[in-house]
């Protein structure tokens, strides 16, 4: 398995006692200025997750290394009666100090760790069986964290994406993703296409959803193993993603809006998939 995350980024650290300063962080010696909301990026490759949910499940994890944990009074206390131990030393700061580093309009519930990414499995370690999503260059961090969402919701085997054009499994898409990062395999992969391929030389069921599919997907035949292929907001399937699919269906809607944010139709397609694949 290899590293999933960010490259390397910059980083910062906590003022020392005696230290002017309002807020209570001060960037690392750099070159250059750091820009703001740097909430994706920490010291030697580290992610950063911030939140309740978000790092209270990497806590949880085994499999999650963490480096530094910054929290308030108030949330130091909350983890202690939770009965969870952080396995490094809790660095206590004040609200604002964390939320200098991310912005003013995250909400990090007085948390925020910095941590090594996941390993990410290769594609031909999975179980073919199960459901797993794909995602064509969907770049949003906030669809891509509440796509991971729904995934854990629905026990998807895993999400498959590409090293370009996907963000990085850190910050906001983390927030978003709300913990289901310690419980989604993430899947990188460099071509789309041939990694299609080999799901569908594993057994996979190819589907890709597009608003210009051949079939509702509920009229569908389909089967486990089975792939789920999601394209981006507006450019939807890429033309050779949709022809390596095996089918193409659509999700029909009554409304008079016929299209779907792209996360809300994951889990549209994913409720459906996992009552009739099997």
């Amino acid at each position: 398995m290899r590293p999933r995350g960010p490259r390397t980024p910059e980083s910062y650290q906590p003022r020392r006692p005696g230290q002017p300063g309002k807020t209570g962080w001060k960037p690392a010696p750099k070159r250059g200025r750091s820009p703001r909301g740097a909430e994706t990026r920490a010291g030697d490759g580290a992610v950063v997750l911030y939140g309740w949910h978000t790092v209270k499940a990497a806590l949880e994890n085994p499999a999650r290394r963490i480096r530094r944990l910054f929290a308030t009074e108030n949330a130091a206390r909350r983890l202690a009666e939770d009965g969870l131990a952080p396995g490094v030393e809790t660095e206590l700061v004040r609200p604002d100090a964390i939320a200098h580093r991310l912005g003013p309009d995250a909400v990090h519930n007085g948390l925020l760790a910095e941590a090594d990414p996941l390993p990410s499995p290769e594609l031909d370690e999975l179980e073919p069986a199960g459901i797993v999503l794909v995602l064509d260059q969907i770049t949003d961090p906030h669809n891509v964290g509440a796509i991971l969402r729904t995934a854990a919701g629905f026990a998807v085997a895993a999400v498959v994406t590409t090293a370009r054009h996907s963000p990085e499994a850190t910050g906001v898409l983390a927030k978003s993703a709300s913990g289901a990062l310690e419980y989604v395999p993430i899947v990188t992969v460099q071509n789309l296409a041939r990694a299609l391929e080999l799901l569908r030389e594993r057994g996979y069921l190819l589907v890709g959803l597009d608003s210009t599919g051949d079939i509702d997907l509920g009229d569908a035949p389909l089967r486990a193993p089975l792939a789920l292929v999601l394209g981006a907001e507006g450019k939807g399937l890429r033309q050779l993603t949709r022809a390596t699919c095996d089918r193409v269906a659509r999700l029909d809607l009554p409304g008079r809006i016929k299209s779907l944010n792209v996360s809300n139709a994951a889990a549209l397609a994913l409720y459906i998939a996992s009552k009739r694949a099997s």
